[in-house]
């Protein structure tokens, strides 16, 4: 080999370099190689010496920038996250997402899917092939979610769970009510099936979990009933 064929990638591999290198590093490789290739030194060889040589020449000209003899590839851009609130997870939602290369673009996504699954985007990437994107659901309005179900808080008055009684829950699915034995010490949790994130293939309908948090001066159940007769009977004096 000659020095006029002595390319960037031969001197990479002369000094056992891999990729760029910072000026100390590649003198340090130097002093080994070319220690290794003098023909004074046993193993030594007048050819090899000349070559390493050159070969450090030749990067220094390029300031130890070079194209790596096992470079990485570039790695494709990640592919967006359609994120979803609970409620749009539950009745489903038109989602906004940023597709590399073709900028922002709206699309529909069902009911009931959840965390880990993902939306199938038919003809959308480059190629022409399926793009399939992941889904995430972020806790919102006062609603989490884990796998299937939902999980929120309720505040109620102390002595609902102090003294037992009926409880009821404002949900995303309207009010539910449940029973609360007294004596019971917080937190207290109830589970109201079927009011999770709804059935989807193979998923079933997922739970909701309340947290009863006692709230000095949260309305009881007989007062929430009070102030919906209120607002019902405003409302149809307000009609008539």
């Amino acid at each position: 080999m000659t020095a006029q064929t002595l390319t960037l990638r031969d001197a990479y591999g002369l000094l056992g370099l891999h990729g760029p290198v910072e000026p100390r590093r590649l003198a340090e490789l130097f002093r080994a190689a070319v220690k290794a290739a003098r023909p004074d030194q046993p193993g030594g060889d007048a050819d090899r010496f000349r070559r390493v040589i050159e070969a450090y020449r030749l990067i220094q000209k390029r300031g130890g920038l070079g194209p790596a003899l096992d470079a990485p590839r570039a790695r494709p851009a990640p592919l967006p996250v359609v994120v979803l609130s609970p409620l749009e997870a539950i009745h489903g939602a038109c989602a906004t997402v940023a597709l590399p290369g073709r900028g922002a673009l709206r699309i529909m996504v069902p009911a009931g899917l959840r965390t880990g699954e993902h939306v199938r985007l038919k003809r959308a990437a480059a190629d022409g092939s399926d793009l399939y994107l992941p889904v995430l659901i972020r806790a919102a309005e006062g609603l989490k979610v884990l796998g299937d179900d939902l999980f929120m808080t309720s505040p109620v008055d102390p002595r609902l769970l102090a003294d037992g009684g009926r409880v009821e829950v404002q949900t995303h699915a309207g009010p539910r009510r449940a029973w609360v034995v007294g004596g019971m010490t917080g937190p207290v949790r109830l589970c109201l099936k079927g009011l999770g994130l709804p059935a989807r293939g193979s998923r079933p309908a997922g739970r909701l979990f309340v947290t009863l948090e006692a709230v000095a001066g949260a309305p009881s159940a007989a007062e929430h009933l009070l102030a919906r007769f209120s607002s019902v009977w405003t409302s149809e004096r307000l009609a008539a």
